[in-house]
């Protein structure tokens, strides 16, 4: 099986997109990541949805877990409101990590070392000119190597 084979449409966001657009997006369509794309929709890099949370999670909560258990239920539950007025390019981490991205015929064992080398829930596939196919989440690699 190639990448070509595994490969769907996908939801893309830019840099410039907000914030709480991106979480929206995310968890409407249960998505464990987004492709950002530069001005001509070539992927940029992964969002990993974690990378949104840490940007909505105070960071004295993600340093010092008993610190978010002293927080009472109602402020918790508004911990996300913080992503309103931010963008993308704020959620990104400062140093870029290997951008996954699979060339049409790679195979399922090369998207998956790829997955596990870059940490990253999904890969984009790009033709020869730069252009996005579509995308393989984890959840449709592991569909395509594991026994029924």
């Amino acid at each position: 099986m190639r990448a070509r084979d595994l490969a769907a449409d996908f939801p893309t966001i830019a840099l410039g997109t907000s914030a709480m657009d991106a979480a929206r997006l995310l968890a409407e369509h249960r998505l464990p990541g987004l492709i950002v794309v530069d001005d001509r929709g070539a992927p940029r890099t992964i969002l990993p949805g974690t990378q949104v949370l840490r940007l909505a999670v105070p960071g004295y909560a993600q340093e010092d877990p008993a610190l978010a258990r002293v927080v009472d239920e109602a402020h918790a539950d508004e911990f996300a409101r913080t992503l309103n007025g931010r963008t993308v390019r704020e959620c990104l981490p400062e140093q870029p990590r290997e951008l996954p991205v699979a060339a049409p015929d790679d195979t399922v064992l090369e998207i998956a070392a790829m997955m596990a080398r870059c940490r990253s829930p999904l890969v984009a596939v790009v033709d020869d000119d730069g252009r996005m196919i579509g995308a393989v989440t984890l959840q449709a690699l592991l569909n395509a190597v594991l026994p029924a």
